[in-house]
């Protein structure tokens, strides 16, 4: 009698382990099975193998332009640019109170923008003209500075005198000689081609290697006044 006692507790107990057994079993698997639930909610709102969006490169445009080289021209120290070509370096020195200019010059030079462009058009004793080049690579870069235009600033009293930097105008319907910011020309003639003033913005002149940029001018050319060898702007710095 005692034995079959005994025999009925025991398995009472053991109907009561099995039982908290399945029912510790049956929540474990709900919770896990919740866990993964917000596993996968988090990956679908969150994918971590889904790289971030990256901010919008800044780029140039004809509405930004003037506001951002008035505040560039502010946090300007230099004021100097040496030009190294294939033919030897030379330096000018830009003017402080042509800010758009002297800011917009600074900023490509820094960008690393004159780099590997060339003197695409020379003209005997008037001009060598710099900052173009004819291989996709100057192209790409424009459009990833940005596609803008310059106004024109020729009455702060300065000439066209030889040795003067300044830039042409756009080639685009321009009426307001607004000027092309990834070119400029340096003025050979002697004592200076005054012609220019008034129509084109000076805005620096050649304070050393005046002696290369002659050498530039007399190298022969072809239709266009482009070089049949190709004066390669190799390195512009900021000094």
């Amino acid at each position: 009698m005692q034995n079959s006692i005994q025999a009925i507790i025991a398995s009472i107990v053991l109907i009561f382990f099995v039982g908290c057994g399945e029912k510790s079993t049956k929540k474990e698997t709900e919770e896990n099975a919740k866990t993964t639930t917000e596993k996968k909610d988090s990956l679908v709102s969150n994918p971590k193998n889904t790289p971030e969006k990256k901010e919008e490169a800044f780029r140039l445009n004809e509405e930004n332009a003037i506001d951002f080289f008035f505040n560039y021209a502010d946090t300007l120290k230099q004021n100097k640019v040496k030009i190294t070509t294939n033919m030897g370096s030379f330096t000018v020195q830009l003017y402080d109170n042509v800010p758009y200019h002297k800011a917009n010059f600074i900023y490509l030079t820094r960008k690393g923008y004159f780099n590997d462009t060339q003197f695409h058009r020379v003209v005997k004793d008037f001009i060598i003209q710099g900052g173009n080049s004819d291989d996709k690579k100057t192209a790409n870069k424009r459009g990833k500075i940005g596609r803008y235009l310059l106004p024109p600033d020729g009455k702060k009293g300065y000439r066209h005198h030889r040795g003067t930097i300044s830039m042409p105008s756009s080639e685009r319907d321009n009426p307001h000689k607004l000027a092309s910011p990834y070119e400029f020309f340096i003025v050979v003639t002697r004592p200076g081609s005054y012609h220019l003033d008034g129509n084109y913005t000076p805005f620096g002149r050649v304070i050393e290697g005046m002696d290369v940029v002659d050498a530039i001018n007399n190298v022969p050319v072809g239709d266009g006044d482009w070089p049949y060898q190709n004066v390669w702007i190799e390195k512009a710095e900021a000094l």
